[in-house]
């Protein structure tokens, strides 16, 4: 299986890339990979996608969103949440549906403050959760037998040490925990289902 991988250098990614490398052909994307792209631009992502040509399947690994207090949060800071993890996420989809083959997937990432906020954390519980309303969404609409799904971890222990204060009182997962999940939706026949790694 033809694997295209968004994100592919960062903690979950590389985990993710590790874990799918024994069995497909990953083909990983970051900003210092060979292959690069822009999740905020349209134009990047049809560069991307006319580049590696057709695949089985499209993971993301990708995306982030300001971690700033409510009263301080300007509609920049939304926007530019929405911007690179929502709308560039969504991108990759829409943008990518006719370059993955019959019955491939996309598997898209949240994470857990979509259900338990923290400080700080509002935009990004916004972007979560509309990620995993259009993965319900879109799923019901999907061409060709295609299926999508999302991984919503909860902070993985590797990163304790620099979000682990935003985090007091959760319990961190390992990430091979979250990378299993992202072979489960790639390798499996959900769709529609958002996989909670770790709560």
């Amino acid at each position: 299986m033809k694997v295209l991988l968004i994100g592919a250098t960062g903690t979950i990614g590389a985990a993710t890339a590790r874990a799918l490398g024994g069995s497909h052909t990953v083909i990983p994307v970051s900003r210092s990979s060979d292959v690069q792209v822009d999740m905020t631009s349209a134009e990047s992502i049809d560069h991307l996608y006319a580049e590696i040509g057709r695949v089985d399947a499209v993971v993301c690994a990708a995306g982030g969103a300001p971690f700033v207090g409510l009263t301080d949060a300007t509609s920049d800071d939304f926007t530019t949440g929405f911007t690179n993890k929502l709308g560039g996420q969504i991108n990759l989809v829409l943008r990518g549906l006719h370059h993955v083959n019959d019955g491939g997937s996309f598997t898209l990432i949240t994470g857990v403050l979509a259900r338990e906020p923290i400080a700080t954390g509002s935009i990004s519980s916004t972007v979560n959760g509309g990620l995993e309303s259009f993965v319900v969404a879109a799923a019901a609409e999907m061409p060709r037998g295609i299926r999508i799904n999302a991984v919503s971890p909860t902070v993985v222990e590797e990163s304790m040490p620099k979000y682990g204060t935003f985090f007091p009182g959760f319990r961190p997962v390992p990430v091979t925990h979250v990378a299993e999940a992202f072979v489960r939706s790639v390798e499996g026949i959900d769709t529609g289902h958002t996989y909670r790694v770790g709560y």
